[in-house]
């Protein structure tokens, strides 16, 4: 009963050692420029999305 004991206790301490770990690096504010490359890149990979799913011909057109 004592190894198991001290195994929960073990456990526990690494556990919220894991958790109060912090990053190494510090936080990149996003600049206009990079949040709206970003929002290109999702237009532009729902449009592909969208033209693949057109393009099939087993797949009906969505029906918005």
């Amino acid at each position: 009963m004592g190894l198991g004991r001290l195994m929960v206790t073990l456990k526990s301490k690494i556990r919220s050692l894991k958790i109060m770990k912090k990053p190494d690096y510090d936080k990149v504010e996003k600049s206009e420029s990079m949040r709206m490359e970003i929002r290109s890149r999702k237009a532009r990979k729902l449009i592909e999305e969208t033209l693949k799913v057109a393009d099939s011909p087993k797949s009906k057109a969505f029906a918005f």
